[in-house]
């Protein structure tokens, strides 16, 4: 079987490590560490909802993302984004807030609201999948204690959830594409799992030619057996913390 530029096989991801707690002041706080990609997870809750929930009157909690590339975080250093994120970055915040809303059951949650800040630190691709990945333990963490004082339900956390990105590189599927294959894939695709195995979100693009429905089920089993992965890993980490 032929090998990836940096030795692994076709479906072998990249090492993924968690550090946690990480930061000081937040309450759900994790590194995670996908190869030369890292990203930072930072979770406040706020015992109050956003304004625009509040006026509703609605009954339920709120969680919302943010996503950050640090200024040197890539080769070349990017602007801080200081008067308004672009159109990547608010794509990308937008699904982090989407598949951990799924995995939060906002009802049990109560007036609250969680806000995820995942700042890249070093990017190497694939810094949403590990945003997501990474997230999800830093909302369990942050929950953890109220879930343990009783105030709400351990079963606020409807889902586990993990991320990862699949591709066609040189005419090759593989799992889990750093920059160079990123750069280079003749298509790529970001998945994000729940622990059952079912589908948050496929995200997947061709470049230069499209690609067969037998490469889609063959890309989406691939992202299955990484995610499967991660979310072990996930489970280890919180049963040790």
């Amino acid at each position: 079987m032929p090998l990836r530029h940096d030795g692994r096989q076709l479906e072998q991801p990249r090492l993924t490590q968690f550090v946690t707690p990480f930061t000081q002041w937040a309450e759900g706080s994790v590194l995670v560490q996908c190869g030369q990609t890292h990203v930072l997870c930072n979770v406040t809750l706020e015992e109050r909802l956003p304004p625009w929930l509040k006026m509703k009157g609605s009954p339920h909690g709120w969680l919302t993302a943010e996503y950050a590339l640090l200024p040197r975080s890539t080769k070349q250093r990017v602007d801080r984004e200081q008067r308004w994120p672009k159109g990547r970055t608010q794509e990308i915040s937008r699904l982090i807030g989407r598949s951990l809303r799924m995995a939060v059951d906002l009802v049990k949650l109560g007036p609250r609201q969680l806000i995820v800040d995942c700042d890249v630190l070093q990017a190497d691709g694939g810094t949403r999948t590990a945003a997501v990945t990474g997230a999800w333990v830093a909302v369990a963490l942050a929950l953890r204690p109220l879930i343990q004082q009783g105030v709400i339900p351990a079963n606020v956390l409807r889902h586990q959830v993990a991320a990862i990105s699949v591709g066609v590189v040189a005419g090759q599927p593989v799992l889990d594409l750093d920059y160079p294959e990123d750069s280079s894939a003749e298509a790529d695709m970001n998945v994000v799992m729940t622990g059952d195995g079912q589908f948050i979100e496929v995200q997947g693009t061709a470049e230069g030619q499209p690609f067969s429905r037998p490469q889609l089920d063959t890309l989406l089993n691939l992202a299955a057996v990484g995610i499967h992965s991660l979310l072990e890993q996930q489970r280890q980490l919180l049963a040790s913390t």
